[in-house]
């Protein structure tokens, strides 16, 4: 009757941490959009490989100030899409995580789940400039 007892309360207690694992891994607090452009990429860890990154958060490359923010991926197929676009303007999706337990999930709580490409720079409400530069016409260039 006794061993009964302890083999419930350890699955009990199996069952509730495996909720509990289940709801911090699905369940977001925020999720959000950062634009800018990605300084790093890189594949990290031991045991649970997680790719982590920065993405500088400045309004035209090369100004002063520059914020930085982390974020975790931990989709392989959604970091080969960052790395195709590295050098140019993004946009990141995420969603922040609260609650994981120990970092072999990610170095971060803001985890990106998807990436496009920014066309445009917004420099004020109403003030907006291209994000690529525009290829030089034909003929543009002086002939020696």
């Amino acid at each position: 009757m006794i061993r009964l007892r302890i083999a419930m309360a350890v699955l009990l207690l199996g069952l509730l941490g495996a909720a509990y694992f289940y709801v911090a891994l699905h369940w977001s607090y925020s999720s959000g959009e950062r634009a800018g452009w990605i300084q790093k990429l890189s594949d990290k860890g031991w045991v649970c490989k997680t790719w982590e990154g920065e993405l500088a958060l400045v309004s035209m490359p090369g100004t002063a100030n520059v914020e930085k923010f982390a974020f975790t991926v931990a989709d392989d197929k959604v970091a080969a899409e960052i790395v195709k676009l590295m050098g140019k303007r993004v946009s990141l999706h995420y969603e922040e995580k609260v609650g994981l337990p120990s970092s072999c999930f990610g170095e971060t709580r803001h985890f990106v789940t998807a990436v496009t490409v920014s066309s445009e720079i917004s420099l004020s409400p109403g003030v907006v400039v291209p994000a690529t530069v525009p290829a030089p016409m034909p003929g543009a260039a002086a002939s020696r």
